[in-house]
Order: C-alpha cells, then structure tokens, then sequence
C-alpha cells in the first residue's frame, strides 16, 4: 500500500512538471503583430491589476500598479505614445512608426495565478501607393510598372488569376520595376500588383499600346482603311463624271455650230 502511495506521488510530481513545462514554453513563444504606420496597435494580452511592458534593449517602458494606476511615461519615445486601459488591462501604442518594431515582452503578475509573460515581434509597415504602368515600347507593346520599394514589398505581373513575374529588393531606397509585353488583344486581363503584409494596390494596363505587325491589324483598322478606300473611288468617280459631262457639253455645242 506504501509502495502504491509513493508511486502515485511521483506520478503526481511527474504531471505537475509537464504541466509546468508545458505552461512556461507557451509563454515564451514569441507571438508575431503587425502595424501601420500613423495608426495604433493593442498589444492582445492583457494587465489587470499589476505588470510591465518591456522594449528590446531599452527594458522597462510602462509598469502597471494595483489599484489601477499605471506609468507610460518611463520612456522619452514613447511619452504620450504609450498608454494602458484600467478598464480593459490592455496596452496601446499609437502613432506607430517604422522604427517602433521590435520585440515587446508583456509580465503580468497576479497574486493568483502568479507571473506569466507574453513576448510580441512587432513589425510595422507603410501603407503601399498605388504602382504606375507606364508604355515603353509602343511598337512591341511592353508596359512598365513601378513602385517606390519598402519592408517586404512584392511588385507581381498577373494574367487573369495567373502570376507571370515578380520581383522584390532588400534595398527600400529603390523603385521596384517589372517590365511586361503584353498582348493588345487582351490587355484588360493583365494587371500589376504591389503588396506588403498589411497592403495591397494593383493599376492596370494603359490603353495607348499601337501594333504595327500587319498580321495583327485591328476590326477598327480595317474599318478606317475600307473607308479611305471608299472614299478615293467616289472622288475618282465623281472626277469622271464631271469630265464626262464637259465633254459631251463641248461636243453639243460644237454639233450645233456645224448646222
């Protein structure tokens, strides 16, 4: 009966570590938010009644005190920035800037449930403006699309649901270019995509491409050549008709100066 008590007691111990283990890995794990810039982010975890959020290597940024107080003004860049809800227990940074990424580390101590800690890998982003397609080559149809380059940004040529390219650069000081020949008979199903996590904007093709393979004449090309056709047979007609007439006028004439 001993030998049953012990055993049940290192079974106990034994799930009380795993379940220990199991709670402090789920804590560490670094969850990922993303921002944009000139809006605001709700860290998704909150502090009820005392805790602190830290920044990186800065450390301690705002502490929260029983009695729902708290203190978001511990560091300059975050001064009028930074603020925590005594309501909800959540903490809100706002006028997010590029440089705000990084990783946030939320401890909320409660008296029951004792310390827990949160880890959050901010990222923030620009909202993307919208690409431009330009025309390069009017003769062979190639088109250009750009746009100005930033964190993760991707620029892809689509054909219906089709990718056909794509590109992207690690240097945010450039434009992003993809050149494309596209076919004039079906240049509505093409259009040029930019996205970033957070963003996406697509511009289509313009309407200013000219072919000039003969094979590839247009219903309106032949419409506007049968018309100057036309047009050159009735003056030509019109011409003879009129020397046609002067002729036989002159002819009567001179038949009636004969008798």
């Amino acid at each position: 009966m001993q030998f049953s008590r012990r055993n049940r007691l290192k079974v106990t111990i034994l799930h009380l570590f795993v379940l220990c283990s199991a709670q402090h890995s789920a804590h560490s794990e670094t969850r990922q938010v993303n921002g944009i810039v000139g809006t605001f982010l709700s860290f998704p975890e909150r502090v009820l009644k005392s805790g602190n959020l830290l920044y990186g290597d800065l450390g301690n940024i705002a502490q929260v005190y029983p009695v729902k107080q708290s203190n978001t003004n511990l560091v300059k860049r975050f001064k009028d920035r930074l603020h925590w809800n005594n309501v909800t227990g959540f903490f809100t940074l706002s006028d997010l800037q590029i440089d705000d990424s990084g990783v946030y580390t939320l401890e909320n101590a409660d008296e029951d449930e004792g310390k827990t800690t949160h880890t959050f890998q901010l990222t923030v982003y620009y909202v993307l403006s919208k690409p431009q397609v330009t025309v390069h080559d009017n003769i062979s149809c190639t088109v250009v699309c750009s746009v100005e380059n930033g964190r993760e940004v991707t620029l892809s040529w689509y054909k219906g649901g089709e990718i056909l390219n794509q590109t992207s650069s690690p240097d945010l000081n450039i434009t992003l270019s993809l050149p494309l020949k596209v076919d004039e008979q079906n240049r509505d199903s093409y259009r040029c995509e930019a996205a970033n996590p957070v963003s996406k904007e697509s511009a289509d093709v313009p309407n200013s491409c000219i072919e000039s393979d003969p094979s590839k004449v247009t219903d309106g090309d032949e419409r506007t050549r049968g018309s100057l056709i036309i047009a050159v047979i009735c003056v030509l007609v019109a011409s003879g008709l009129v020397g046609l007439a002067i002729y036989l006028k002159k002819r009567n004439r001179h038949s009636h100066a004969g008798i």
